[in-house]
């Protein structure tokens, strides 16, 4: 099955959809904050585990950094739908702060001819 790309507000709304067909809801700000940094260490783990000194013991389980890092998006999504925030205007404003104040702060590549 080939799965079609879907923009970040097509995934917020996809996961607004699983969210709230449980009567739950959405947690609170601090437990979805406490569920990203958990989130985080996890994928941590993981980088530290493929690139760093520390790799696990045998008896650990590995997951992919994928997976890891698809566990941290899906809180994330969680956070800002809870907050009201979108994810593309985030990002798209981010980007736009970082291009200016950023401009020639690193080297550029010179382009191919």
């Amino acid at each position: 099955m080939v799965e079609t790309e879907r923009t970040l507000s097509e995934l917020q709304k996809e996961v607004d959809l699983y969210i709230n067909s449980f009567k739950e809801g959405y947690f609170p700000p601090m437990e979805l904050l406490a569920r990203l940094t958990e989130e985080l260490g996890e994928l941590s783990r993981e980088v530290q585990h493929v690139y760093g000194m520390k790799k696990k013991k045998e008896e650990e389980a590995i997951r992919s950094l994928e997976e890891e890092t698809g566990d941290l998006l899906f809180v994330l999504v969680c956070f800002a739908n809870r907050e009201g925030i979108s994810l593309e205007n985030a990002l798209t404003n981010v980007l736009q702060k970082y291009k200016v104040r950023d401009a020639d702060r690193w080297t550029k590549k010179e382009e191919e001819k």
